[in-house]
């Protein structure tokens, strides 16, 4: 047990906990002024959800002893076995940092849902999906399951958090159908400021998200916060000059870009130096953007998002893990070192995960949708999720 190590990971867990609402807050500055409150309130309820499976049998699926290499198996269910001691930090400090990112994931996810989810339908939704899509996945990566045994990195959760979420978010999107008057009516965003802010809390809780999962107060977790902050720094650039040749150089261009080089350096900031984060980071924000584009080109409505930055940029992100790694960091080089095999690891874990979250996640919302409907009535949708489903409203 190493005091400074358990003291190091509590504080990144609180850090990566205050991500969840900040998605929160992210989202509901870029929704109209009648779901601004609905938005928060999924993020909240999205973690609480999480927080309840993941210690009855959430983290036993994750991280119990492999089976197949798909699932753990049930031995730590109710947290059984899981004590106060442990490998250098508690092992059930260990269980709840990786609590929230479970619950930060589906949070994320919500933007597939945006202002026309029934709540009731959400809860069931999402304890179906953190259940079949997430636990497999972090068992795949960090549980000891294939993707671990193939040699597959993803330090902080490229495939895990970001692919899971944001293609989910797609497919949540395509089953449960446009917003009534998308494409033909503005949706204006009702408080880009309040993004800005959300933007901010992702952005300082991403250091404790990155940094803590090396699970120790050393190097690695050092160059893991370093090339977090460059990362982020490039993708904002990045996305505001593309869009300023567009026209102009918005704000919300500019934390969506931060967010997209967050995004791309989750899996590799364990793995690459500080130069590759830059390059990381400005690729994504361009990447990301172009995405963005093809959504809106398209006409889909998954307009907060996930899909572009988290989807789009975690896949980006797990292929660049394999093509920057280095040796001088973590042991293992990447594709500009002549490792070709690596890069082929990669890309297999990182098109698998792609799959597996958008056709598991289209399954589960349609089994929600013909069974008790995703979607609110027509009505509530048209007054908004704000009165609709919770009774409030906002004034801004």
């Amino acid at each position: 047990m190493n005091s400074g190590d358990t003291a190091f990971i509590i504080i990144c867990t609180a850090m990566v906990m205050l991500m969840t609402p900040g998605v929160g807050l992210f989202y509901a500055g870029m929704v109209r002024r009648k779901s601004v409150i609905s938005m928060i309130t999924l993020a909240f309820v999205a973690f609480a959800v999480v927080s309840i499976q993941w210690v009855l049998f959430g983290y036993s699926l994750a991280f119990g002893p492999d089976i197949a290499g798909f699932i753990g198996g049930l031995d730590h269910v109710g947290l059984a076995g899981v004590g106060l001691d442990g490998d250098g930090i508690p092992d059930i400090l260990f269980m709840v940092f990786q609590l929230v990112f479970a619950g930060l994931t589906l949070a994320i996810l919500t933007s597939g849902f945006a202002e026309r989810v029934k709540l009731s339908s959400f809860i069931v939704f999402g304890l179906l999906w953190t259940t079949l899509v997430y636990d497999p996945l972090a068992h795949w990566a960090w549980g000891g399951g294939w993707a671990s045994q193939l040699g597959a990195l993803d330090f902080a959760g490229g495939t895990v958090v970001h692919i899971s979420s944001g293609f989910g978010a797609l497919a949540a999107a395509l089953v449960i159908g446009k917003r009534l008057g998308f494409g033909q009516e503005t949706m204006e965003p009702a408080n880009i400021p309040l993004t800005l802010l959300g933007g901010a809390l992702l952005w300082f809780g991403w250091f404790g998200f990155n940094a803590g999962s090396e699970l120790a107060a050393d190097g690695i977790a050092a160059n893991a916060f370093t090339v977090t902050l460059v990362a982020a720094s490039a993708g904002a650039l990045a996305w505001m000059g593309a869009s300023w040749i567009k026209g102009k150089p918005s704000s919300l261009g500019m934390i969506s870009g931060a967010i997209a080089g967050l995004v791309a350096i989750t899996p590799a900031c364990g793995f690459v130096d500080t130069m590759s984060a830059i390059v990381i980071g400005a690729v994504a924000g361009l990447l990301c953007y172009a995405a963005l584009l093809f959504r809106l080109k398209k006409g889909l409505d998954e307009s907060l998002d996930a899909w572009a930055i988290h989807g789009v940029g975690g896949f980006w992100g797990a292929i660049a893990t394999g093509i920057f790694a280095t040796a001088a960091i973590c042991g293992i080089d990447g594709l500009i070192y002549g490792n070709v095999n690596q890069f082929v690891i990669q890309l297999i874990d990182a098109g698998v995960a792609v799959v597996y979250a958008f056709v598991v996640t289209y399954v589960i919302a349609m089994l929600v949708e013909k069974t008790i409907g995703l979607r609110v009535e027509e009505e509530e949708e048209y007054v908004g999720l704000d009165i609709a489903q919770h009774g409030e409203s906002v004034r801004m």
